[in-house]
């Protein structure tokens, strides 16, 4: 894929100017990286801090200081590093049998060749060291200075993986050296580990990185914590393709005009994995059906857990697809551009060796762990309880389910505000995918529905409402009442048994009770009403619903501005008083139409 040049840096505050915004954690803005470093090496359970700019493996593995060479094992030693900001990479690889030292820069600024020729120097085992270094200029220019500076043998990797970089011109610094690298380091610390030659540990760390190949896409920009201001700019409904882990906006930016489709996570994968196998087989490296690949799947800092296992299982498929064989796969937020919201995908073709030294044992605390042939399978939930679908249509239930379809936005939005915004979700996952209009009685129906909430929304919601459905659905079938051949007197009955049993139940399970901000505070009041009116001579079904209906929406009114008492809206205080609760509102539903605004 050939990059379109692209204007822009990465964003900085002026000099001299205190940024006027809090989004990142810091004391002072000055003191950033040395505060972070030194948390990093606290945490980091066998490596050590060096003054002269360095974080170097423990002889002994237990974080005590060593630099006797003589307690070291003599073989080939493996130094890395770069700007910060890309953490773990590199010092959350430092351990055996993989990185020896590793040398922080400030953030997305090369480290200086004094910093990296103490590291040299210090790691050098009495069989030479190996350098990996990113394709960017300033890293080169500073790990050759600190080759040259040393007496010892130093054989230099360069990784230039970015396929975003690849620009067809002798004048171009080529590829930048990103997700790859991580490998490189991997392959090249196992065969020093195993007692390789310096020669040959270069020549397989480099075959690795010549046989990689990245590209990145981030759906939001990083953020600065030295500055508090963005990497670059990114307005809403753009996307940047090709984006480097140093902040660089990427080779095409994006956006969503209306009518246009939305960017959805397969074709993004499809497109980055078109990109890396080209650029692979233009340069000589055949990728093809039967070829043997190492996969990561990569976070850019600030991209879910679940987003990434979603990329992983869609890269995998197509893959697969493909013809081409996943023989490891690794995810995660491994080199990483601070908190930038994206992914990069890196493939690297691999061989029986290759494979060997990605899966020999380290001891470098962020290395993932690899999923050997990893295949990806259908999770769907396996769900044989069918709707029903005999007899005539149930106008009722048909109605309370066509209100809760139309309105999980609505819900979750309000959820969101006064919750954990789930609520909407799960009516969704529960009702989302129910035809209508429905079939059957409402005994079964209302047993249809409690399986639903109970195995497909889980959360509170699921518990509660599954719960209520359930104690519904036993009212009516214990009664044989349908409200489709009831009359009104059997219907107001039947309903005033269900909803009094069904809030006991609900009681019973939970503890909430009126004034707790809950559909309790509609399910009251709407149990009786219906127990009141079964106590007359109501003339229709309709009449029924219409009259519990007025005192359920007044219930849920009431929860406007009350001070939740139970479930994760209780956590909130005061930020969640100003809203409905939601449940309260869809509970509503079940007895007639009621327009959001009206509550």
């Amino acid at each position: 894929m050939a990059a379109k040049k692209k204007s822009g840096k990465a964003g900085s505050a002026p000099a001299n100017k205190k940024p006027d915004t809090f989004k990142s954690f810091r004391n002072e803005t000055g003191d950033f990286m040395e505060e972070a470093l030194a948390g990093l090496v606290a945490a980091h359970p066998c490596a050590q801090w060096h003054s002269e700019g360095f974080i170097g493996v423990a002889a002994d593995q237990s974080g005590k200081s060593s630099s006797a060479k003589s307690k070291r094992k003599k073989r080939v030693a493996v130094v890395s590093g770069g700007g910060s900001g890309h953490e773990p990479m590199h010092a959350g690889f430092v351990g055996d049998g993989m990185l020896d030292a590793a040398c922080p820069g400030l953030l997305f600024t090369s480290p200086n060749a004094v910093q990296i020729t103490a590291a040299t120097q210090w790691a050098d085992r009495g069989k030479g060291v190996v350098h990996v270094v990113k394709n960017y200029t300033g890293d080169v220019m500073n790990f050759t200075v600190a080759a040259n500076s040393v007496d010892g043998d130093v054989a230099t990797v360069i990784v230039a993986d970015d396929v975003a970089t690849e620009i067809d011109n002798d004048d171009s610094p080529g590829r930048r050296g990103t997700g790859a690298t991580i490998l490189v380091e991997k392959v090249a610390g196992a065969a020093a580990e195993r007692g390789d030659e310096l020669a040959r540990v270069a020549k397989l760390a480099q075959k690795t990185a010549d046989q990689s190949r990245s590209m990145a896409v981030a759906l939001q920009a990083g953020h600065l914590p030295t500055s508090d201001r963005q990497t670059f700019d990114l307005e809403e409904k753009e996307i940047e393709i090709g984006v480097g882990i140093h902040g660089e906006p990427g080779v095409e930016r994006r956006k969503q005009t209306k009518g246009k489709k939305k960017p959805n996570a397969r074709d993004l994968v499809s497109e980055l994995l078109t990109g890396i196998i080209d650029s692979l087989n233009d340069a000589g490296v055949t990728v093809k059906d039967g070829t043997g690949v190492v996969l990561l799947v990569n976070g850019l800092g600030g991209t879910s857990e679940l987003e990434l296992d979603l990329v992983f299982g869609e890269a995998l498929a197509q893959l697969a697809d493909r013809g081409i064989k996943v023989k490891r796969g690794l995810r995660g937020s491994l080199v990483t551009s601070l908190n930038m919201a994206g992914i990069s995908l890196t493939v690297t073709k691999v061989n029986k060796e290759m494979l060997e030294l990605i899966d020999a044992p380290t001891s470098a605390p962020a290395w993932p762990a690899v999923a050997v042939n990893p295949k990806v399978a259908s999770a769907h939930m396996d769900d044989d309880f069918d709707q029903p679908s005999s007899g005539k249509k149930n106008a009722w239930l048909s109605a309370f389910t066509d209100r809760l379809k139309s309105s999980t936005d609505d819900l979750t939005e309000l959820d969101r505000i006064a919750g954990d915004g789930d609520f909407g979700h799960n009516i969704h996952a529960a009702f989302g995918d129910i035809s209508t209009p429905l079939k059957g009685s409402d005994a079964a129906i209302f047993e249809f529905f409690a399986h639903r909430m109970l195995v497909r929304a889980g959360g509170t919601s699921g518990a509660v409402l599954g719960t209520f459905f359930r104690e519904m659905s036993d009212a009516f079938a214990d009664a044989e009442v349908d409200s489709r051949t009831a009359t009104a007197e059997e219907f107001a009955a039947v309903l005033a048994k269900g909803l009094n049993e069904g809030v006991a139940a609900i009681v019973d399970l939970g503890g909430a009770k009126e004034g707790d901000n809950t559909l309790i505070d509609a399910l009251v009041p709407a149990t009786k009403a219906a127990t009141k009116i079964a106590k007359g001579s109501p003339d229709s079904i309709s009449g029924v619903l219409d009259g519990v209906l007025s005192k359920a929406i007044k219930g849920a009114q009431s929860t406007r501005g009350m001070q939740a008492k139970k479930g994760r809206a209780s956590y909130l205080g005061e930020s969640a008083a100003d809203v409905p609760d939601p449940g309260a509102i869809a509970i509503t539903w079940l007895f007639g139409d009621a327009d959001m605004k009206d509550f």
